[in-house]
C-alpha cells in the first residue's frame, strides 16, 4: 500500500475527511466495474474504503429477480408492495453506509443507479448534514458494443439470471434498461462535485473536485477501462549469479531453457483461453513487462525470437534475432526501453521498466536467514515482527517497494492488451496483492515459485486467479545448478516466503481458482 506509515486520531488520511461517492447511471454502464476497481485502488493507498452495492443487498434480502414483483425494476408507478420493498432495500443500504462511517471508514462507494435528481438530492443532503463530502460519479455509455459485452459478461451471469437461457436473459435485461431510460435524469446540477465518465474511460468531465484524495480518485478513473484482458505473472529465469542483488548476471543454461519453456507454455495457455472466448490470438497483442536486469528481460527474448521466426514464414519484415551473447537496448535510469515485433503471426512488445527492479536487501545482500540472524540479531527480531514495514540498513522495505511500484500499477490498469509480467518475486508479490486485494501484512508471505505461471483475469466483481506449474528444472525452490555460483535460497530477503514456508501460497501444482 502506498499510504504513509502513520495513523491519525480520526483514522482518516490526507486531511480529506469522509467521502461518499454516489454512482449514477443506467444499468450495464460499468458502474460496478468502476466501483470495485476504485475500491481496490483506495484500499491500496491505505484508505478505509467499502463498496455498498444496492443490487447485492437486494439479492441478499429479497432474492433473485424471480422473487421480486414484476414492477420492481421500473421507475414509474408501482404497487404499494413494491414501494415498501424498495424503501426497505434503500434504507438497508443507507444503514450500511452509516455503520461503515461510524466504524472509522473514510470512503464509501454507493453502487446503485440513482437515476432521478430528487432521489440523489435527498440522499446527498442526509450525508452532507453530517459533514460527509458527497461526490457524484456518473457513467454514460452510448457504445452498443460495450453495453452488450457488459450484459453478457456480467449481468446475465449474476444470481438474477441463474438457469436462464442466455439470449432470453439478455432480452429481459434490455427491457429493464428501457424501463429505466424513460425516467433517467443525467446529472446537470452543480450543487455537488461530480465526475462524469463516458464509455468507461473514453472521456471524463469534472465539476468542483477538491482536495488531494478527490484528485487521486479522478486520476485513477482516467486510467481504467473494462476491456477483457489477461495478466500473467512469472519469475525470471535462473541467472549465473543468483545470490547477489548488485550482480546483473546473464541467464544460466538452465535459465535459457526455462525462458524457452515459459514462452511455449504462455503461448499455448493464452491461445487456448482466447479461442474459448472466440478471439483469434493473432489479432491480440501480447505485451511483456520486465525489469532492466538481464535475467528479467533476457527471459523475454524467446518471445521476440519466435515472433520474428513466424513473421519470416509469413513473409513479413524481420529484424535480427537476439542472441544470448548480445544485448537489447537497455534503459538508463528513469527511462523505459521497448522492443517490438509486429506481424500477422505473432504480435509481441517487450517493455523494460526500471521501477520493477527487485527489492533492495541492503546489508543483508547475499545472506542466508541463519547468517542474518547471527550477524544482526536485533534487526532480525524487528524483521520477524513486521516483514512488510521493516527496512534493513541501506535496504528497502516492502512498503518502499510498493510506493516505487505505484506508477506501474496505474499503467497496469491502463493497459488494454494481454500482459505478461516477467519479474522478481518481491515485485510480483506486491502486484498480486494489489490485484487480488490482499492486506499489506501478507505481501512478504506470498509464495511465488519459479516455474509457476499465475494467470489473473480482472472481472467486475474482483479477479479470477489460477496458478499453473510448468517447470521443475534447476532454479526452482532453491535447487542447485553446478554451473551457477551460489543458491537461490541464499537471497532470502527476496525469497522470504519460500525460505520461511510463507503462509500465502498462490502457486499450486494444479490449476486453482482464487477469488479476490
Amino acid at each position: 500500500m502506498v499510504a504513509p506509515l502513520y495513523t491519525t486520531a480520526s483514522g482518516l488520511l490526507f486531511h480529506a475527511g469522509k467521502i461518499l461517492v454516489v454512482t449514477i447511471g443506467l444499468p450495464a454502464r460499468g458502474k460496478t466495474h468502476i466501483s470495485r476497481a476504485l475500491e481496490r485502488y483506495l484500499r491500496w493507498m491505505g484508505v478505509k474504503t467499502q463498496v455498498v452495492s444496492l443490487g447485492d443487498y437486494r439479492r441478499k434480502i429479497l432474492g433473485a429477480t424471480q422473487k421480486v414483483p414484476p414492477d420492481y425494476f421500473t421507475l414509474g408507478e408501482k404497487s404499494p408492495e413494491t414501494q415498501e420493498l424498495r424503501k426497505k432495500v434503500s434504507a438497508g443500504c443507507e444503514k450500511l453506509i452509516w455503520d461503515f462511517f461510524e466504524g472509522g471508514g473514510q470512503v464509501v462507494i454507493y453502487d446503485a443507479n440513482n437515476g432521478t435528481k430528487a432521489a440523489r438530492q435527498a440522499l446527498a443532503e442526509k450525508f452532507d448534514k453530517a459533514g460527509i463530502h458527497v461526490v457524484m460519479l456518473e457513467t454514460i455509455c452510448d457504445n452498443k458494443e460495450i453495453i452488450e459485452n457488459n450484459i453478457r459478461s456480467v449481468k446475465i451471469s449474476s444470481p438474477d439470471y441463474r438457469g436462464w437461457d442466455p439470449d432470453k436473459a439478455v432480452e429481459d435485461y434490455y427491457k429493464r434498461i428501457q424501463d429505466h431510460e424513460k425516467y433517467y435524469e443525467t446529472i446537470d446540477e452543480k450543487t455537488w462535485p461530480f465526475i462524469r465518465i463516458i464509455n468507461v474511460g473514453e472521456k471524463i468531465m469534472l465539476n468542483n473536485i477538491q482536495g488531494y484524495l478527490q484528485s487521486r480518485i479522478v486520476f485513477f478513473l482516467m486510467n481504467i477501462h473494462n476491456r477483457f484482458r489477461t495478466i500473467y505473472f512469472a519469475r525470471s529465469g535462473q541467472s549465473l549469479i543468483e545470490h547477489s542483488y548488485k550482480a546483473d548476471a546473464d541467464l544460466s543454461p538452465a535459465g535459457w531453457e526455462y525462458a524457452e519453456r515459459l514462452k511455449e507454455f504462455v503461448l499455448e495457455r493464452r491461445g487456448k483461453s482466447l479461442k474459448e472466448r472466440g478471439i483469434d490470438p493473432h489479432e491480440r497483442k501480447l505485451v511483456i513487462w520486465t525489469s532492466t536486469h538481464r535475467r528479467a528481460h533476457h527471459t523475454a527474448w524467446p518471445f521476440l525470437a519466435t515472433a520474428q521466426a513466424l513473421n519470416a514464414v509469413e513473409g513479413l519484415p524481420v529484424a535480427p534475432s537476439p542472441e544470448p551473447s548480445s544485448s537489447l537496448p537497455t534503459s538508463s535510469a528513469g527511462k523505459t526501453a521497448v522492443s517490438k515485433v509486429s506481424g500477422a503471426a505473432l504480435n509481441v512488445k517487450v517493455v523494460e521498466k526500471p521501477q520493477m527492479l527487485e527489492i533492495n536487501p541492503g546489508i543483508w545482500d547475499g545472506l542466508s536467514p541463519e547468517q542474518a540472524k547471527k550477524y544482526y540479531p536485533e534487526d532480525w527480531e524487528r524483521f520477524l515482527k513486521d516483514p512488510y514495514s521493516f527496512r534493513a540498513p541501506r535496504a528497502e522495505s516492502y512498503h518502499d517497494l510498493s510506493v516505487r511500484l505505484e506508477p506501474v500499477l496505474i499503467e497496469l490498469e491502463k493497459e488494454q492488451e494481454d500482459l505478461l509480467i516477467i519479474g522478481h518475486a518481491s515485485v510480483i508479490r506486491c502486484m498480486l496483492a494489489y490485484l487480488i486485494g490482499l492486506p499489506a501484512s501478507e505481501i512478504p508471505a506470498i509464495e511465488v515459485a519459479r516455474g509457476d505461471l499465475i494467470e489473473v483475469v480482472p472481472a467486475s466483481y474482483g479477479v479470477h486467479s489460477q496458478a499453473f506449474h510448468f517447470w521443475d528444472g534447476p532454479g526452482r525452490r532453491g535447487s542447485v545448478d553446478p554451473d551457477v555460483t551460489g543458491r537461490d535460497n541464499i537471497n532470502f530477503y527476496e525469497n522470504y516466503a519460500e525460505d520461511t514456508k510463507g503462509k500465502r501460497n498462490l502457486s499450486t501444482p494444479e490449476p486453482s481458482i482464487i477469488r479476490g
